[in-house]
């Protein structure tokens, strides 16, 4: 519970302040980078050229939880991968951009796409090619080990790190402040 005169809303990611948390409850798209935000950052390379990613299943729940709630999800990357697209595909993402040099102008086609402003957009990110996200978004999260320009540009840090639970825990403060993370949680049992 809040008490009258403290302007902080207690989350079990910690005190927000509820200046910010109003900013959240008009959120309708969240865009997301996808290596050190989904992915630790890290990219592995197998002998024969493969390459491996590794995907956190909180993320997954909390992609899916936005969805079921109505708020679109994307994603918007520099590098192109068959892993990417097939794990945004299982997890319902209809927006996936790979091979982006200009995340902005596929940020703006997205909303043009979507009909969904920037008012109503928020981005996360973890390295300075995400700041141009920053800047077609209302709200903008850094991962907590995000590069440090990003962290100071960013609205919200996670407390989570990238690929270890970052966008779940975006995804539970954006359902929260919508009333809608009850919901969703009861529907997924």
């Amino acid at each position: 519970m809040q008490a009258s005169n403290n302007p902080y809303v207690s989350t079990w990611y910690g005190d927000i302040h509820e200046d910010l948390l109003a900013r959240f409850k008009t959120i309708k798209l969240l865009v997301c980078d996808v290596d050190g935000v989904f992915s630790d950052g890290r990219i592995y390379l197998g002998n024969n050229g493969e390459e491996l990613k590794a995907f956190h299943t909180r993320d997954g729940l909390g992609v899916k939880a936005l969805l079921s709630a109505g708020i679109e999800v994307a994603v918007i990357t520099g590098r192109t991968s068959t892993i990417v697209q097939s794990r945004m595909q299982a997890l319902g993402v209809q927006h996936i951009y790979q091979g982006q040099h200009d995340k902005l102008m596929a940020l703006r086609e997205i909303q043009s796409q979507t009909g969904i402003s920037l008012e109503q957009t928020a981005s996360v990110g973890d390295d300075t090619p995400d700041l141009a996200l920053f800047q077609g978004s209302q709200l903008a999260f850094s991962v907590f080990d995000g590069h440090p320009q990003v962290q100071q540009h960013a609205h919200y840090v996670t407390q989570q790190r990238g690929g270890f639970g970052a966008v779940r825990e975006i995804a539970d403060l954006l359902l929260l402040s919508q009333g809608l993370l009850h919901q969703v949680q009861e529907s997924s049992t």
